[in-house]
């Protein structure tokens, strides 16, 4: 018998968990080599190309930098596609399931704030940290009618 897929979103921490443990690992090596301080480690460089494109795959999806730089190697230019980008159609599908199961008419079930911010988590674990401040993770969720008026809001924060 084959292994099932795993199929839930949730187990992406899971694997963030092993890339952590094994950057870890790696990390410890590094340290211990005695190399680590040679001189020679190091190098320098010159600009020798006014544009340039990096791709990087980070905990959070893809990351796309592209950068024009002046002849003195300072930057007059750059676009960034973050993975937030990349990850707002899943975030979005992730809310309207959640929705679904803890909106209930006009009712928000209790929970649901705290489901929301998984679900946004799961996808982009970097946003919620990276815009609010350490401890505080302020959440406002709004049911509103199809002629747009506000129904229901629950907030924390």
């Amino acid at each position: 018998m084959s292994p099932r897929p795993v199929l839930s979103s949730f187990h992406y921490h899971y694997a963030r968990l092993v890339e952590m443990l094994y950057a870890t690992e790696k990390i410890e090596t590094l340290l211990a080599d005695k190399a680590i301080l040679d001189k020679h480690v190091r190098a320098t460089a010159s600009v020798n190309n006014l544009e340039g494109v990096g791709v990087a795959e980070a905990p959070r999806g893809t990351l796309i930098h592209h950068y024009k730089v002046d002849e003195n190697g300072l930057i007059v230019w750059a676009n960034l596609i973050i993975a937030t980008g990349h990850n707002n159609a899943a975030m979005n599908r992730g809310i309207l399931q959640t929705a679904r199961h803890y909106v209930q008419g006009d009712n928000i079930a209790e929970g649901m704030l705290n489901r929301v911010e998984a679900v946004v988590r799961t996808f982009d674990p970097c946003l919620s940290c990276s815009t609010h401040a350490m401890g505080r993770m302020p959440l406002a969720i709004e049911l509103r009618a199809p002629d747009g008026s506000l129904v229901r809001e629950v907030r924390r924060g």
